[in-house]
């Protein structure tokens, strides 16, 4: 199964300061706080994917908005949460039903 472009970690932080026209500090910031959660090489370079890169671009909109990255954790935490459930009651329903994707 391979996964979707948007998701492969290859994107440079250097490429994503420009897409984004965040610091690179700013978003090591990110980093730190939890927001998201690159990939490094064996070199300890990180490596963003384009779904990164959107994800940035929504802390971004969201900061400028107010909000703090404590509440964004928050509500990144709350959407996780809820996909999980989804996904557990799908498998449940799959199971009762002897359904399969």
């Amino acid at each position: 199964m391979t996964s979707s472009y948007k998701e492969k970690k290859v994107i440079g932080i250097g490429i994503v300061h420009e897409l984004t026209g965040l610091s690179e500090r700013k978003i090591r910031y990110y980093e730190e706080r939890e927001l998201i959660f690159p990939a490094r090489t064996a070199k300890g370079t990180r490596k963003y994917s384009f779904s990164d890169v959107e994800m940035l671009m929504e802390i971004a909109s969201m900061r400028e908005e107010g909000v703090q990255t404590t509440e964004i954790k928050q509500d990144m935490n709350k959407a996780q949460k809820r996909k999980i459930r989804d996904h557990m009651r799908r498998g449940q329903l799959n199971a009762q039903f002897n359904m399969r994707k």
